[in-house]
């Protein structure tokens, strides 16, 4: 079993957000293996793909960014699964709009939805997926800038950096994180 949880924030309010930029990847991924992400479980949103070799859960939490290590440590227990089961997709402010980088393990950088899934893992290292939205313009408080909507500017690209994004994590699901590493940390 592979849990890929997508982070982001529920409700209307934060559609179309920077900060949702997790939600639209699993929407991708589930696009792409025609699969709804609809089941409740655990205070998420759940799909769920049987792969050639395993089961791949693609999850939204409903909590909030900073309680999302709950509904993670829920799944896990539910799925019977453990940190290496574990890829999190996420919006990150210290990549330039649409990098993307991979790492097995890291710092949470700030980024709350992150801290909370690694304090609620006891610190175990799991794989994440950051996509890029860049570093707010001066003046602009950072907490404003992720739950401010995506600018027409960013749109134009948005669907390719979601499309890289969700590749990103089938490649991690077929070869693994090192060769997907290697393809996607560079930049487009």
């Amino acid at each position: 079993m592979k849990l890929i949880v997508g982070l982001g924030n529920p409700g209307r309010r934060y559609q179309g957000t920077r900060h949702n930029l997790g939600f639209l990847v699993i929407d991708r991924l589930a696009q792409q293996h025609h699969i709804e992400v609809s089941k409740r479980l655990c205070d998420a949103l759940v799909g769920e793909w049987l792969s050639s070799v395993e089961t791949i859960v693609l999850a939204k939490p409903q909590s909030f960014m900073n309680r999302s290590g709950e509904v993670v440590i829920e799944l896990l227990a539910e799925y019977r699964g453990t940190a290496d089961d574990l890829v999190v997709v996420y919006d990150d402010l210290d990549l330039p709009f649409g990098r993307i980088r991979i790492r097995p393990r890291g710092s949470a950088g700030g980024h709350r939805g992150i801290l909370s899934i690694q304090e609620h893992l006891a610190g175990a290292p799991f794989c994440r997926v950051r996509v890029g939205i860049g570093r707010p313009p001066e003046g602009v408080d950072a907490v404003d800038y992720v739950l401010e909507p995506i600018t027409a500017v960013e749109q134009d690209g948005l669907q390719a950096i979601i499309g890289r994004a969700a590749a990103s994590i089938e490649c991690i699901l077929t070869e693994g994180v090192e060769p997907a590493m290697g393809r996607f940390n560079r930049a487009p």
